[in-house]
């Protein structure tokens, strides 16, 4: 299906770097509009051709209305990973919500959404219940959705990796929580990839796929390989559940950028794999990357900002 004009929220994020990246490859002259609340938060975006970053409130159903009309296809990458449960509800159940209406109004039916495997009601953890509303208001919007949950996501500028490598480099120890806990990682170019191939392909509309990696994964292999890969590999300290949820709850009071919080620990009672009920990555002819061959490449020195260096290459005047 050829797109001519797609809205992407939250294109300025992690994952929407990457999302944004790929379908300028693949639809050349597509014009993507990324809008966000500051301007500065996409400036880096703005090499991508036909990009048209627009600043908006996502959350005004009147903004979203404006610009979903004439478009083909909306992409919804929207999330936080800490909240409290109103701001979660905000971000993962209420916009979906407000986004189908404004669909609606706008005359677009096609929506890709992003949600997070172990998504359910009944789920320990605020953000899980949040994504869980999210889908639900997806499916209930009357629009052509597909909904994608991936595991941990990684790729250059991750928080996770990047933080156990700078842990490890500065720390003679690793105190970690949930060291045992099962994930299933997938990389965010293959996570951009799943976006492409649903929006390619109408028979995906109606339908919700897992998207994960190659290789199960204990949050402690995940912190070992980051720190070998790095050069600072540390002896680990597994914390028992009453240590571990002592360390989040003093890291959620610091000022600014949580490391941990108490829902985030919370989050991870829930492994982070397929079911083996839904279609995955496969399904969609797409062979997924491992942590071991991609992280090499983001996590030596240096390599953090250069997601965009063969962009910026390309286009530069």
């Amino acid at each position: 299906m050829q797109m001519k004009k797609i809205v992407v929220l939250g294109g300025s994020g992690f994952v929407g770097h990457s999302v944004c990246e790929q379908l300028t490859r693949r639809y050349p002259g597509v014009q993507l509009v990324v809008p966000t609340r500051r301007l500065v938060h996409a400036g880096d975006m703005r090499v991508l051709p036909s990009i048209e970053i627009v600043q908006a409130d996502v959350h005004d159903a009147v903004a979203l209305t404006r610009l979903a009309r004439g478009c083909d296809a909306v992409v919804n990458l929207v999330g936080i990973l800490h909240g409290s449960a109103a701001e979660f509800d905000v971000a993962h159940h209420k916009l979906p919500q407000t986004l189908t209406r404004a669909m609606h109004a706008a005359g677009v039916s096609r929506l890709v959404h992003l949600s997070a495997l172990g998504a359910a009601a009944y789920a320990p953890s605020h953000y899980l219940r949040s994504k869980a509303a999210g889908e639900e208001a997806v499916k209930a919007g009357g629009v052509a959705y597909t909904i994608l949950r991936p595991s941990l996501i990684f790729g250059a500028g991750d928080r996770l990796l990047n933080l156990f490598a700078r842990l490890q480099a500065v720390a003679p120890v690793l105190p970690l929580a949930a060291s045992h806990v099962h994930v299933q990682p997938v990389w965010v170019g293959d996570v951009a990839a799943a976006v492409l191939a649903v929006l390619a392909d109408p028979s995906w509309a109606g339908r919700t796929v897992e998207v994960a990696g190659p290789q199960v994964m204990s949050l402690a292999e995940v912190a070992r390989l980051a720190g070998r890969l790095s050069g600072h590999e540390r002896r680990q300290i597994a914390l028992p559940d009453w240590a571990a949820r002592m360390q989040a709850f003093f890291l959620g009071l610091v000022p600014g950028p949580k490391l941990m919080t108490l829902d985030n620990l919370d989050s991870l009672k829930v492994p982070s794999v397929p079911g083996g009920r839904l279609p995955t990555l496969a399904d969609l002819g797409i062979k997924p990357a491992s942590m071991a061959a991609v992280a090499p490449s983001y996590l030596a020195a240096g390599q953090n900002e250069a997601r965009l260096d063969g962009w910026r290459a390309a286009h530069r005047q």
